[in-house]
């Protein structure tokens, strides 16, 4: 080969779209069912095996659902998969066990009501058979045990009352009783005056004995730590650390430093309130630590920006590594302009390399290594954009939409209004913009192939994809409903197997 020639990267096709199928639900509603507010799902998370799924609602409850279709029901896996036919891996889940999280309190200094609903739960290591968890409201954080415990249970005694023979039967003395070996007196008769131990007729009817019948197991939650009063306002997140020892809660202002298990004490490692509350000029909005590096974590702010920080620089991280942010493209300035840039959710890739971050109308995919803007912008719900003046006006412009990747980070998700939710490829040369509804059949609202993804003019290397445009009414011509949103959802870390979350009902999907 010559000095001069270049090596040439054969380019690689993406991926191509997935082909999304029904998996099953949890307390789906019957047409015309009102949902009780207390149902509503709240948040949703995956544990890093993917064999649990713990969901939190508003009225402070956690359910646990297990994955079923991994126990191969006792045929070895290696003889499946000597069989000539492929093993199913149609992801299926049954409802473990639920536990009551959060009550409902009242803060009698601040004359605040503090709502009982789950916020975030977040999955720990789990050890010796036993699940661990983090669940947390608006002030408190919770650690829970889920163990399975056997019961045993006490149905009589070994005695027959007929012929029970009471303590009276021994006969009085001031000799020593004699003791058996576990420290207990055999109730018998003796004489004092030689070494003749007669038991009564029929051997030791008056030793008590309990009968242990049934062994049932029982699934148990068990509250181990309560992580209280270090937040003044409303706590947006937790996050674990790799590290498996500490974990991170932020709020409007504040992120906390935790140790699972030290409770009564906590370390603020990030603090930007300002001196002068008129002052203030943005919140956090989401934290997350890296999924590898226990040093690093980011955070996101309603003015639209992620702050990446290492805890190695200072014991208060003020000052961030890098920041992320987009240039504002000139005269695109408008009323609305920094309410719609501010960040819901962030979330890093599983190699963290990548941080997926949700505004209200896009989806934005940035590399921790380059600050100048997202390398990709996905358009979530576009046709939006005209009716933005009505959804400031309901609040909905203030809706709270979560985003997640796939295990192999070639594919982001989040969700919509009507119970939309919309998947992206984001691998080089991906086109993929798939729109599916929380229901039996999610490709009811299937509509026209995206537009090819086009090129910005400020960066080649970043890309803006426009997921299909969708009018106020969809191709079948159903208006769009603001009141029924899909703000939570998650991916299997493994599989390509979403599960979110539509008021009350828990919807699973796989491709």
């Amino acid at each position: 080969m010559n000095g001069g020639d270049e090596v040439v990267a054969a380019p690689v096709d993406p991926p191509q779209p997935l082909d999304w199928k029904f998996s099953q639900v949890f307390g789906e509603r019957t047409a015309g069912e009102e949902v009780q507010e207390v149902d509503i799902i709240s948040a949703i998370e995956f544990d890093k095996t993917g064999d649990h799924l713990a969901t939190g609602d508003r009225g402070g409850r956690v359910v646990l659902f297990e994955r079923t279709d991994t126990k191969d029901h006792g045929v070895p896996r290696r003889d499946l998969e000597r069989m000539e036919y492929p093993i199913s891996r149609h992801p299926e889940f049954r409802y473990k066990t639920e536990f009551q999280s959060h009550e409902p309190e009242f803060d009698y200094l601040k004359s605040l009501e503090i709502e009982e609903k789950i916020n975030k739960i977040r999955w720990c290591q789990a050890a010796n058979g036993a699940l661990f968890l983090l669940s947390t409201n608006d002030k408190t954080i919770k650690f829970w045990k889920v163990q399975e415990k056997k019961v045993k249970k006490i149905s009589d005694m070994n005695l027959d009352p007929s012929k029970a023979v009471g303590n009276a039967s021994i006969a009085s003395s001031s000799a020593p009783k004699p003791s058996i070996a576990n420290g207990g007196s055999p109730d018998r008769s003796y004489n004092t005056s030689g070494n003749d131990f007669s038991f009564p007729p029929g051997g030791l009817p008056s030793l008590r004995l309990p009968v242990v019948t049934s062994q049932e197991t029982n699934l148990v939650a068990r509250c181990r730590r309560v992580y209280a009063h270090a937040h003044d306002y409303h706590i947006n997140s937790v996050s674990n650390n790799s590290d498996g020892e500490t974990f991170i809660s932020a709020d409007d202002l504040r992120i906390n430093l935790w140790n699972l298990e030290i409770s009564n004490q906590s370390f603020n490692i990030v603090d930007v309130k300002p001196a002068n509350m008129e002052d203030l000029t943005e919140v956090i909005t989401s934290a997350e630590f890296h999924p590898t590096h226990c040093n690093m974590l980011a955070y996101s702010s309603s003015k639209g920006s992620i702050r990446l920080i290492d805890l190695r620089q200072s014991a208060l991280c003020d000052s961030h590594a890098k920041l992320f942010e987009e240039p504002e493209a000139p005269g695109s300035r408008s009323f609305f302009t920094e309410i719609i840039a501010s960040m819901s959710d962030i979330k890093f890739a599983k190699d963290g390399r990548y941080i997926l971050s949700r505004d209200y109308m896009t989806l934005k995919l940035w590399d921790i290594n380059m600050d100048a803007g997202p390398v990709a912008t996905f358009q979530v719900h576009e046709y939006l954009r005209p009716k933005l003046c009505d959804l400031y006006e309901n609040d909905s412009i203030f809706d709270k939409f979560e985003c997640c990747l796939s295990g192999d980070g070639l594919r982001v998700a989040t969700g919509s209004y009507s119970n939309l939710f919309r998947v992206f490829g984001c691998a080089p040369g991906s086109t993929e913009a798939t729109t599916l509804e929380a229901s039996k059949n999610p490709m009811r609202r299937q509509v026209q192939t995206p537009s090819r993804p086009s090129r910005s003019l400020s960066s080649i290397t970043r890309v803006v994809r426009r997921g299909a445009e969708i009018s106020g009414v969809d191709a079948n011509g159903n208006s769009f409903d603001f009141t029924s949103k899909l703000l939570h959802l998650a991916w299997h870390p493994t599989e390509n197997s979403i599960a979110c979350a539509a008021a009350n009902s828990l919807y699973m999907y796989y491709a």
